[in-house]
């Protein structure tokens, strides 16, 4: 089975936590109102490394002047994302 090459982990950390805030989640809160594990927010970070959409994300949180309404459609975290709001 070939392996997936990952992207940087802090570049994909900062950009699943950018997704996150820009869609008014915190994972702070998340953890520590157990909506989210340790477990699952590594695997946010790690589906976040290996979705080779990197670019289209950094464009897409450098257009947002708010809040949005939701995680981008193209976003491999975006159906997890949406349920912490």
């Amino acid at each position: 089975m070939a392996q997936i090459p990952l992207g940087d982990i802090e570049r994909h950390f900062w950009l699943t936590r950018s997704v996150a805030r820009t869609i008014g989640v915190s994972f702070t809160e998340a953890l520590a109102e157990k909506r989210l594990t340790e477990e699952g927010y590594a695997e946010l970070v790690t589906r976040c490394r290996a979705a080779g959409c990197t670019e289209s994300c950094q464009l897409w949180l450098a257009c947002q002047q708010g809040r949005a309404e939701a995680a981008p459609e193209f976003c491999t975290n975006a159906e997890m994302l949406n349920s912490l709001r």
